[in-house]
C-alpha cells in the first residue's frame, strides 16, 4: 500500500538508501516463488527504517513476529552488533527455508534464532525479564494484541515495539470497512495508543508503521 501517490512513492524510494544485491535477490526470489504472497514482504525503505531503528536504540536482543522469507529479519539482524541476537517467530518451514539461506549468505545466521511455532506460545515461554530492546510485529493481524501484550513486559525501558500494516490500505479510517482484519487492526491501534506504558507515534510509511517506545 502506498499512502502517497505512485510518483511520490518512487521519489521516496529513489532517495532512500538502496538495497544491496543480496536484498534485491531475496525480493526477486520471493516474488518468483510466492507471487500471491510476495506483497507481505516489506519494501526496501521500510527495511532501511528497521535497520536504522535497531541501531538508534542500541539493540542487542530483538524479537520478530512474522518472518516470511526473511527480508525484515535480515534488515534487523544487520542492525545488531555481532554478538546480538534476534528471536524470529514464524509457523512456515516453506517460507523460512528461503530466509535461512539468505541469513547465511549475509553472514548473520549466527545472530538469528528461528522458532517454528505459534508466536504467542514462543513469546509466553520467554522469561518475563525486560531484556528485549527491539520488537517487530508483522504477522497475522488478529493476533497483534496478543503479541503486543506478551512483548510489552519483556521490553526494557527505552526499548521499541514496531507494528506494521496499521493502516490497512486506509480502511481503518473508513467506517464502511467492517472486515475482521481491519477490525483487528483498529482494535490494536486503539489499544496501543491508550497504553500508559508506552509513548506512541504512528507513521504513514507504506501501509502504516506504529512505533511504541517503552517508558
Amino acid at each position: 500500500m502506498d499512502i502517497v501517490s505512485p510518483a511520490l512513492s518512487d521519489y521516496l524510494l529513489a532517495h532512500s538508501t538502496q538495497p544491496d544485491d543480496l536484498l534485491r535477490e531475496l525480493a526477486a526470489e520471493t516474488a518468483a516463488e510466492f507471487p500471491d504472497a510476495a506483497r507481505m514482504q516489506i519494501s526496501h525503505d521500510e527495511g532501511e527504517l528497521l535497520t536504522t531503528l535497531v541501531r538508534l536504540v542500541g539493540a542487542r536482543y530483538a524479537v520478530e513476529v512474522g518472518v516470511f522469507t526473511g527480508y525484515s529479519s535480515l534488515c534487523i539482524a544487520r542492525g545488531l552488533p555481532t554478538d546480538g541476537r534476534l528471536l524470529a517467530c514464524d509457523v512456515s518451514e516453506e517460507w523460512t527455508k528461503i530466509a535461512r539461506r539468505y541469513w547465511d549468505r549475509a553472514g548473520v545466521a549466527d545472530r538469528v534464532d528461528l522458532r517454528i511455532a505459534p508466536a504467542v506460545e514462543t513469546l509466553r515461554a520467554l522469561p518475563t525479564d525486560p531484556v528485549v530492546d527491539f520488537a517487530f510485529i508483522d504477522a497475522d493481524k488478529k493476533g497483534y494484541v496478543s503479541y503486543y501484550e506478551e512483548l510489552v513486559p519483556r521490553v526494557r525501558p527505552g526499548g521499541l515495539i514496531v507494528l506494521d500494516n496499521v493502516l490497512q490500505g486506509g480502511r481503518v479510517a473508513d467506517p464502511a470497512a467492517t472486515d475482521e482484519i481491519t477490525a483487528a487492526i483498529r482494535e490494536v491501534n486503539t489499544h496501543v495508543a491508550a497504553d500508559p506504558r508506552v509513548a506512541v507515534t504512528m507513521l504513514p510509511v507504506r501501509d502504516g508503521v506504529t512505533l511504541a517506545r517503552k517508558l
